[in-house]
This record gives C-alpha cells, structure tokens and sequence, in this order.
C-alpha cells in the first residue's frame, strides 16, 4: 500500500523551532518531487516548499524563504521540513506530497501530485 505518513507538528511558542518529517511506504522517492503544502481554515492549499530526490534542488515560498529548510535521507526514505523563527501565521495542518516526475515543474499546484499524506498540525502561539 502506498502511503506518505507526517509527524512532528505540534505546539510551540513564536521564535521556536519544529521538525516535520514525511515518510513514503509502498513506493521510494527516485525521481519525485516532494512537496509540504500548508491549509489553513478558508484558505487554499499553500505550496510551502518543494525537494527534488533527483537533483536535491529546493524551492520555498516567500513567506518561508530564510526560515524552512527540507531536505531528503534517501536511505531512510523521508522527506524532513525544519521550521525555525516561527511565527502564529505558520499555524495550520501540514501535508507532503509526492510527484512521480524527475523535473520539479509546477510544484505549487496541488493537482500536480500523486500522493498525498492525512496532514500534520502546527500551533504556534504568540
């Protein structure tokens, strides 16, 4: 069965840090493009920043540039989001998805991906 499970959300206080982690089962990450997207209540899904497991090259949002950084373990078959500085407008469910493609294209378009994870909560208070 394939599947990609998130952990590491939680609650933290404004300027600390969070690790997410997105493990894939069922299929290895060669030649995807993985993604975290975020959706807050109301709100669209935001691409939040972008791996590719071909050429390790990175993409991020504005709004997290300088903060996030994913990278992959390919041997362990995880994808990783460290979040530091964070701030009560990084509150929400967390989600990693797969594309199967070894260029990353689109990468914030939902409808782009494969797979998707059940979604990982970040609290941040102020």
């Amino acid at each position: 069965e394939v599947q990609l499970v998130e952990s590491g959300g939680g609650l933290v206080q404004a300027g600390g840090s969070l690790r997410l982690s997105c493990a894939a089962s069922g299929f290895t990450f060669d030649n995807y493009a993985i993604t975290w997207f975020r959706q807050a209540p109301g709100k669209e899904r935001e691409g939040v920043s972008c791996i590719s497991s071909s050429d390790g090259s990175t993409y991020y949002a504005h709004s997290v540039k300088g903060r996030f950084t994913i990278s992959i373990d390919n041997a362990k078959n995880t994808v990783y989001l460290q979040m530091n500085s964070l701030i009560p407008e990084d509150t929400t469910i967390y989600y990693c998805a797969a594309e199967a493609s070894p260029m990353v294209r689109l990468w914030v378009l939902p409808e782009s991906y494969d797979y998707w994870g059940q979604g990982t909560q970040v609290t941040v208070s102020s």
